[in-house]
């Protein structure tokens, strides 16, 4: 009986003790942009899943949502596109618009930036994880 009861609490241990799966990380993801800054810094996705994201401005100026990794912001620091509308990973956002975007994360960290001039170096940055 005692080695029932060690061998139950032992599973029940480990299970307590595992790390949270990614299916209790969300899926659908609300960022919204006030007084230029993101509202959410840091974002845990499940990885390898799409993730659907609603993107408010909720500021009177323009602001763009750009997600990659380093030499991907790299690019767009000394880039010269005014707007950006055909990628899922570049979003552009007129005053007060909301624009969807869905994307699929491999396991990492990924940065989300707005680059108009002097947002970033403001604090408009974030982090998105994707977690296994």
């Amino acid at each position: 009986m005692r080695l029932l009861v060690a061998l139950a609490l032992a599973a029940l241990a480990a299970s307590a003790c595992a790390p949270a799966q990614a299916a209790t990380l969300p899926t659908e993801v609300g960022i919204r942009i006030h007084y230029s800054r993101f509202m959410l810094e840091r974002i845990e996705v499940p990885a390898n899943v799409p993730i659907t994201f609603t993107i408010v401005n909720d500021d009177p100026i323009e602001h763009e949502w750009l997600i990659g990794g380093a030499a991907f912001h790299n690019r767009h620091r000394t880039g010269t596109e005014p707007a950006h509308g055909d990628r899922p990973d570049e979003v552009s956002l007129a005053p007060m618009e909301t624009k969807l975007t869905t994307l699929t994360f491999a396991p990492g960290t990924y940065t989300f930036i707005c680059h108009f001039p002097a947002h970033e170096a403001y604090g408009m940055v974030g982090v998105l994880v994707g977690k296994r």
